[in-house]
């Protein structure tokens, strides 16, 4: 049966090491924390744990003042902010350079080479970065900030937006497929198993009544093992991403 709440999640993790026919000595508050420790990895580091996103923000007299826009906790990452014009130069008019390119050359495709065209709107992209440049920004997930390095209350006012690119982590409550992703199931499992295993080693060797004997040792050794080969899994088959989290 697919696990589509974060309930169903652990209930299968444990069901995975022996509940409820063996006793698992973990605490549920343990086995919370364990869950949010899986699914911050794999929002961090799988391949479907994230996805590209372009988020426009409407400036305020507060980030005006403040010189930064805030960033929602979902975002893990900024890859560019978009180029930022002040004025009517956001718009195009008649003097506008590219404006009358195409006026001049485009007026009939038959009679203009898509090669000049290219070129030349190559060119002017050139142009416009040595003489504009890209917005310079800094960007860290733990202060919530995207710092911009402008000219605030100039190059951006109050009402103007500012649209940048980046990565936001998936959130399993609007898209509980992720509960069911075979990998985060294996995942959560061995963290269960690890947390049971270093219960168990602070009475490890005592005997039970029966002829039981607890390992607590060998079950966290193999806990670990497993939680180790999982994260290798990702090494080398991560869909390549365009940032780091800073």
């Amino acid at each position: 049966m697919p696990v589509s709440t974060r309930e169903g999640l652990k209930d299968y993790a444990l069901r995975k090491l022996g509940a409820p026919v063996v006793e698992i000595n973990v605490d549920d508050g343990q086995l919370e924390d364990r869950l949010d420790e899986a699914l911050e990895y794999f929002n961090i580091n799988h391949w479907d744990g994230s996805e590209r996103t372009y988020v426009s923000h409407l400036v305020t007299n507060q980030n005006v003042s403040d010189k930064y826009i805030p960033v929602a906790d979902i975002v893990y990452g900024v890859n560019k902010v978009f180029p930022i014009y002040a004025g009517s130069s956001t718009s195009k008019n008649i003097f506008d350079l590219q404006y009358q390119l195409r006026l001049n050359d485009l007026y009939d495709l038959t009679s203009t080479s898509v090669v000049y065209f290219t070129t030349v709107m190559n060119h002017l992209q050139l142009l416009d970065t040595i003489l504009n440049g890209q917005p310079m920004f800094r960007f860290n997930r733990l202060t919530n900030r995207l710092n911009i390095d402008i000219k605030w209350g100039t190059a951006v006012k109050a009402g103007d937006y500012i649209i940048y690119d980046g990565y936001k982590a998936i959130d399993p409550v609007s898209f509980t497929k992720m509960y069911n992703e075979p990998w985060l199931k294996s995942y959560t499992t061995a963290l269960f198993k690890q947390q049971w295993g270093s219960n168990l080693k602070k009475f490890s060797g005592l005997e039970l009544p029966g002829g039981v004997t607890l390992d607590g040792d060998k079950l966290y050794a193999e806990a670990t093992e497993e939680k180790k080969d999982l994260e290798e899994t990702l090494v080398g088959k991560n869909a390549p991403l365009e940032f780091s989290v800073g």
